[in-house]
């Protein structure tokens, strides 16, 4: 699928979790031509850990957006950075997960116009091994009542811990969306499926970090910290970036998942 694509399609690229300055800039600097390589009509990604590896500043969202990252999806760490509320009050292009209660800054979902095609991104977060929040099956069941009948192309960001609780909202969400991709754990699954009535799931998307690390960050202070049990000051790796997420083509039409696969690619420092 990467070396061509049908043109009646609509293709997305949605990256993993950028990771600190490393994802970020890896990201920047190579989108323009990853979009023009993979002819993708819009690249998406999840934020919640740009900024140091864990949130995320207005300046780096902005960044982002900037450089052509046109949906910024998050998690629970959204909010570690204050300064982030007033934006998620603003902007249509970053969003929090729609299940945390309606008070909060920001929307949990929104419509895009895609090359002519109106696509919903709905971001969901989990429970299991989480925060208590609103239930994510009981809170998307409403966004799709609210969502415009003229939106086929549903794409949905579950930032959650249980494999379990993944697959269930791919199962309760089948045939109701185009896609269910998992996040949070930043390490990409192979487990792509497209169901029979063509939604597409993946149980997570990976990373956008350095390829040498534990989830993003130097490996020694997280040993100890296994070895140990005392708190550690977690600094975030260097060397290479891995990019990784999942490649979509979908019918603008019906929003049937038609191909969808892996994708990962290593950034030279």
């Amino acid at each position: 699928m990467q070396n061509s694509v049908n043109k009646e399609c609509l293709r997305v690229l949605f990256l993993g979790d950028i990771v600190g300055k490393p994802g970020r800039n890896a990201v920047k600097r190579n989108i323009l031509s990853l979009k023009e390589e993979l002819q993708a009509d819009s690249i998406m990604a999840n934020a919640e850990n740009v900024s140091g590896g864990i949130g995320l500043t207005p300046e780096n969202a902005k960044e982002l957006h900037n450089s052509g990252v046109s949906v910024l999806t998050s998690g629970n760490h959204i909010w570690k950075h204050k300064q982030i509320y007033s934006l998620l009050d603003k902007v249509d292009w970053l969003l929090r997960p729609a299940n945390y209660p309606s008070q909060v800054p920001g929307s949990g979902y929104n419509v895009y116009s895609i090359s002519g095609t109106n696509v919903a991104v709905v971001n969901l977060q989990g429970r299991v091994f989480m925060e208590s929040i609103d239930c994510p099956f009981k809170k998307v069941d409403r966004i799709l009542q609210e969502i415009q009948e003229n939106v086929s192309c549903i794409i949905v960001d579950f930032h959650a811990e249980a494999t379990s609780e993944k697959k269930a909202m791919l199962y309760y969400l089948n045939g109701r969306v185009s896609s269910v991709l998992g996040t949070h754990t930043h390490v990409q699954t192979n487990d792509i499926q497209i169901t029979s009535q063509a939604t597409g799931y993946v149980t997570d998307l990976g990373m956008s970090g350095p390829a040498d690390s534990i989830l993003g960050m130097e490996p020694q202070a997280i040993i100890q910290r296994f070895l140990s049990h005392l708190p550690q000051k977690f600094t975030l790796a260097t060397g290479d970036v891995l990019l990784q997420g999942s490649l979509m083509d979908l019918d603008p039409a019906t929003g049937k998942m038609i191909d969808m696969q892996l994708w990962e690619r290593t950034i030279s420092e």
